[in-house]
């Protein structure tokens, strides 16, 4: 299938599989580590894709040519949360990946306009998300698309 938008007619977006676990591994770890360069051992990630990546967890690739070959340089996976205001289900958005190199060409907008049509023809009537606060390019796309903070996150190291 072609992503959403005719100037994105070079991309595909194509469902994954539980054999792209590893894939989904390698998107996390790349996303971690250019959010805290200082970490240096993300191995705890793949308990969150053993335990959380399932059917029930809808995982979506963009994929594009390059030399005649087929490479992911974007996903997008979504998990199921409950509201704790309200108690609704509603989908939320684990990760949004796009490879740097094609950053700034509309596929992050193109994958949280697919979210958002996936989670409406499911009958889902809110979604959610969580971000980083020092993931500026990422908090200002939220927003100009009409997501709302309701709640932070706090940590205190012990």
């Amino acid at each position: 299938m072609t992503i959403l938008s005719p100037n994105l007619n070079q991309y595909q977006l194509l469902i994954g599989t539980p054999i792209d676990s590893t894939t989904l591994l390698k998107f996390l770890q790349i996303t971690y580590q250019e959010l805290y360069p200082e970490q240096q051992d993300y191995q705890h990630l793949s308990l969150t894709v053993d335990r959380y990546f399932s059917i029930e967890s809808p995982l979506w690739f963009v994929t594009t040519f390059d030399r005649d070959r087929s490479i992911k340089i974007a996903c997008l996976w979504l998990g199921i949360a409950i509201d704790q205001v309200n108690g609704i289900r509603h989908p939320n958005i684990f990760l949004i990946y796009v490879d740097p190199n094609y950053r700034r060409q509309g596929i992050g907008l193109a994958l949280m306009g697919h979210a958002e049509t996936w989670a409406k023809t499911q009958g889902y009537t809110q979604i959610g998300l969580q971000v980083f606060t020092t993931n500026h390019p990422a908090i200002e796309l939220y927003q100009q698309l009409g997501y709302q903070s309701r709640s932070i996150s706090m940590m205190r190291e012990l």
